[in-house]
């Protein structure tokens, strides 16, 4: 029996564990902005590892299909997965949104703090600004998704 799915899941645990200890133990002590991005691409890597345990859980099951292209599997667990462990339109929606604001980041020309925030400019240098609330936000979203991963697969 194939455990590809536990190790994504013990990869989700570990990931969500320490940037949980970064926004609310290290954050507010160091101050350092440039902490929020490393918090929101962890919470990618969270809910990644979480997307494709449930991936790996269904597929064993006999329950969907996986395909080579990443973009065939993730429409298969928005239509057939997510549902099926809970996962509601609206974090879909802000799964995407991480999703778009760690691409965005990782092509980005320039990062930069200003005020209370952190910048990302795009190619085309279009701001996207990342918040300490946004950063929660995503934050909370990895452990809940984490959290319906758990409850719905077994063996865990």
């Amino acid at each position: 029996m194939s455990t590809k799915f536990l190790e994504y899941l013990a990869e989700a645990q570990k990931i969500v564990s320490i940037i949980d200890h970064m926004f609310f133990v290290s954050y507010p002590l160091v101050q350092d902005k440039k902490m929020l991005i490393r918090i929101i691409t962890e919470s990618k890597k969270a809910i990644a590892n979480c997307i494709n345990a449930i991936l790996q859980y269904e597929y064993l099951f006999k329950r969907i299909t996986l395909y080579q292209d990443p973009h065939l599997n993730m429409r298969t667990f928005v239509q057939k997965s997510a549902p099926r462990y809970s996962i509601s339109d609206s974090e879909i929606k802000l799964i995407n949104e991480l999703f778009e604001i760690v691409k965005i980041h990782e092509q980005s020309p320039m990062v930069f703090t200003k005020q209370e925030k952190l910048v990302i400019l795009s190619d085309d240098m279009h701001p996207k600004v990342i918040t300490l609330e946004k950063t929660r936000e995503f934050l909370l979203l990895s452990k809940n998704i984490l959290q319906k991963t758990k409850q719905n697969i077994k063996n865990w």
